[in-house]
């Protein structure tokens, strides 16, 4: 049985690099890879794998739409898979009205938790708008693997 703890394991081998999958409009699925970590959840207060998503990408219309989200990461024969219903945080999802500060910092806590690192934030944060990205909150309803446990 895995948990959050494999999922978490997992992120932290290669930086949060991921599979994450969505179903579109015809039931086809769109894979594409992302980097991930695992966060508390800023509105349900349980944790949640999070991820930093462009404006423009199709899985924030398949969330919008309805789609849950698998996200599956690999390392070597091993692997873990998390799936879920998201919740989008960002300048084109404001149901949680989450005002342009708490944004920014949330999309930070993300990319930190996903390994990221960076030598200029005030840059970095200034792409995140740019490209109108969203916080993508996937709260686990099912973990499957296949690794050995610790």
């Amino acid at each position: 049985m895995s948990d959050l703890d494999d999922v978490k394991r997992f992120l932290a081998d290669e930086t949060g690099l991921a599979t994450i999958s969505t179903v579109q409009a015809d039931g086809r699925v769109l894979s594409s890879i992302a980097n991930c970590g695992v966060i508390m959840h800023p509105i349900k207060a349980t944790e949640c794998v999070a991820l930093v998503s462009m404006g423009s990408a199709g899985r924030l219309k398949h969330v919008r739409r309805g789609s849950e989200v698998t996200i599956t990461i690999r390392r070597g024969w091993n692997w873990v898979s998390v799936t879920g219903e998201a919740d989008l945080i960002g300048p084109d999802d404001q149901e949680h009205n989450f005002d342009a500060e708490t944004l920014r910092l949330l999309l930070r806590e993300i990319y930190i938790a996903a390994g990221g690192q960076h030598n200029d934030f005030d840059e970095y944060d200034q792409e995140m708008v740019r490209s109108r990205r969203a916080a993508v909150l996937v709260a686990p309803t099912r973990i499957i693997g296949n690794h050995p446990s610790g």
